[in-house]
């Protein structure tokens, strides 16, 4: 998980094995065909404690339409990376299934809930999401810059994850608008980017659901480096209806 700045964590692996935050967001391959040995190589060689903050952009959005729990509200975090949006919200109370398919970045999350002592709200789960997806609905389902260079079957996740909202929670997605000076490029410079409204559309969610948010702000981010650059995300937010 690559955090991209300001505390946004960039790079919450998908769990498809998908980096959520350095792929130049066309889909295009940068050379990975294994999602779950190309994440292993990643974490592996990442410091620890990169990522392990919450994506502002997240929390921004959480906080105005999802406040704390007041009992057992349950949270999917999907490429969850190291983990800083799924202990950032269990320490709101939330009971967080965290999902990656990088089995060290899991272990890192395991060892912050302990430390932070939330290990007993956060449940790190093991995913090829291409191929598998947590069981049950929940509150909250969340991901962060869930992009990838590796080839996966990205729209119907996000409509899996869409399934697995519980009636009257929320869905909440922040994806990349534009390129940083620091993501993967593989070549490709003149990258097209979808708009909110494509995301939204791609979802194909149907009756039911009331968009919160759908909307391409702008935020200074920073890099793996330290370098700074003005960024835009596509931030869509949807919830489900209760039932009548």
């Amino acid at each position: 998980m690559s955090s991209d700045s300001t505390g946004a964590s960039t790079g919450t692996s998908d769990s498809t094995g998908a980096s959520t935050g350095t792929r130049d967001s066309t889909g295009a391959s940068a050379g990975a065909t294994d999602s779950a040995g190309f994440w292993e190589s990643h974490y592996a060689g990442m410091d620890a404690q990169w990522g392990t903050k919450p994506n502002v952009v997240l929390a921004d959005v959480v906080t105005a339409l999802a406040p704390a729990p007041g009992g057992a509200g349950r949270a999917l975090d999907l490429g969850c990376g190291h983990g800083g949006d799924a202990l950032w919200l269990a320490s709101l109370g939330w009971d967080v299934t965290a999902v990656d398919v990088s089995a060290t970045a899991l272990g890192r999350v395991a060892a912050g809930a302990d430390a932070a002592g939330l290990a007993d709200r956060v449940h790190p789960s093991r995913h090829d999401l291409a191929r598998s997806f947590p069981d049950g609905t929940f509150e909250l389902v969340t991901a962060s810059y869930f992009h990838t260079p590796v080839e996966i079957p990205r729209e119907q996740v996000l409509r899996r994850a869409a399934r697995a909202v519980a009636p009257g929670g929320l869905l909440v997605l922040v994806e990349h608008a534009s390129l940083a000076p620091w993501s993967w490029r593989d070549g490709h410079e003149d990258v097209r980017f979808p708009t909110p409204d494509d995301v939204l559309a791609s979802l194909r969610l149907g009756d039911g659901w009331r968009t919160e948010r759908c909307h391409a702000p702008r935020r200074l981010a920073t890099g793996p480096g330290g370098e700074t650059a003005t960024v835009t995300d596509n931030v869509i937010a949807v919830r489900r209806g209760e039932p009548a």
